[in-house]
């Protein structure tokens, strides 16, 4: 007896990309809502998974050997929300890519919106915007003060009339994306910001406003130091791609600890006295490396962060390489000064020695590139 004929699978013209790490929970939620919004459209889901502890990528393959609308890649040995988004991307093959949150914070119930705007011409990037009145409902005050100082200094940066250009919630032509794969940072969060800032001029933009929701599960991507990594960003587009943005990142935060430094220098001068400055010196360097060890392994390494009771070892290791660079630093300064006498030629000159060391060191020997969880 003969077999039927398996019934062609129609072409997708539309890949909803979503980068999951433990999102086990919402995986088959997200799908059925998807499911529910695009009923008549020839679209996919493509998860993609920086290889979930909680079995997020076993759901969406079971999900997937049932329907083909569903795909998943799961990466081994590397992570990060950009990167996903990139691989994503280009694993498809349909006309216009989309990428929303697997937290389900996201209003699915706009992809119709977006998807018809670039149908039909109208734009080629379209952007959920999360709206004024509603975004206190879903931000905590610390992200909302983050995203409106964000989009307040893209706008200045870029020239572009974005509203909410920290979104991660947006759909843009395939073609566009495939050819600015190759200047696209896989680190990072803030991908829509790098899109738009590699693409130049040559979008056509529209907004489609959306309630941001509260996340019920999961573990949650951001952090409220992101703005750094939006920092990052920009400063390695205006550059011409000649920092990188780690590098860029990485300068940021010894500026940050550099505060730190100064604010610890002076309270354990209070607690200690102003005659024994040694000790509060000691102190206040700790603390600043200390500072400087988490947020590098949470913001610029955070591919490679170290958990748990590694992060001592991890620290251990950052201290030990900073101080090659302090002696490095105070060695070369004092040289230019002897040459030129000019006291802050040989200051800065000695800085940024001490900077490119510790990137050098915290880059290969710290977190080197495998994956930490």
């Amino acid at each position: 007896m003969a077999l039927d004929a398996p019934r062609p699978k129609l072409h997708p013209t539309l890949s909803v990309v979503v980068p999951t790490y433990r999102e086990s929970a919402n995986v088959l939620v997200l799908f059925e809502r998807i499911k529910a919004v695009l009923e008549g459209l020839p679209w996919e889901m493509i998860v993609v998974d920086d290889d979930s502890p909680d079995g997020t990528s076993e759901i969406a393959f079971a999900l997937a050997s049932s329907d083909p609308r569903m795909r998943c890649l799961r990466r081994v040995n590397r992570s990060g929300l950009a990167g996903a988004v990139v691989e994503g991307w280009m694993s498809s093959s349909a006309d216009l890519v989309a990428v929303i949150d697997g937290d389900l914070q996201h209003d699915e119930t706009i992809l119709p919106k977006m998807y018809w705007a670039l149908a039909e011409g109208e734009s080629n990037l379209a952007i959920g915007t999360r709206v004024a009145d509603d975004r206190a409902a879903g931000l905590s005050p610390a992200r909302q003060q983050l995203s409106d100082l964000g989009a307040w200094f893209f706008r200045r940066i870029a020239g572009a009339p974005v509203t909410d250009p920290m979104s991660g919630y947006f759909m843009i032509r395939r073609e566009i994306v495939s050819r600015l794969a190759p200047r696209l940072s896989p680190d990072g969060f803030k991908i829509l910001v790098d899109v738009i800032l590699s693409a130049g001029g040559e979008l056509k933009i529209i907004e489609a406003p959306y309630r941001f929701r509260k996340r019920v599960a999961g573990e949650s991507k951001l952090t409220p130091l992101v703005g750094l990594d939006f920092l990052g960003l920009v400063a390695h587009h205006a550059s011409g791609g000649l920092l990188p943005i780690r590098f860029v990142l990485f300068a940021l935060i010894g500026v940050v600890g550099l505060a730190v430094h100064v604010v610890a220098l002076t309270a354990f001068r209070h607690w200690v006295g102003p005659a024994d400055f040694n000790s509060a010196q000691l102190a206040a360097t700790l603390v600043a490396m200390a500072s400087n060890f988490i947020l590098n392994n949470e913001i610029t390494y955070r591919p490679y962060r170290y958990r748990g009771l590694s992060m001592l070892g991890g620290f251990v290791g950052f201290a030990l390489g900073c101080s090659v660079g302090v002696l490095a630093n105070i060695d070369v300064a004092s040289w230019l000064f002897k040459w030129n006498q000019t006291w802050w030629v040989a200051g800065i000159a000695g800085a940024i020695l001490s900077v490119v060391w510790n990137y050098a060191v915290s880059t290969n020997l710290i977190w080197r590139p495998r994956l930490r969880r």
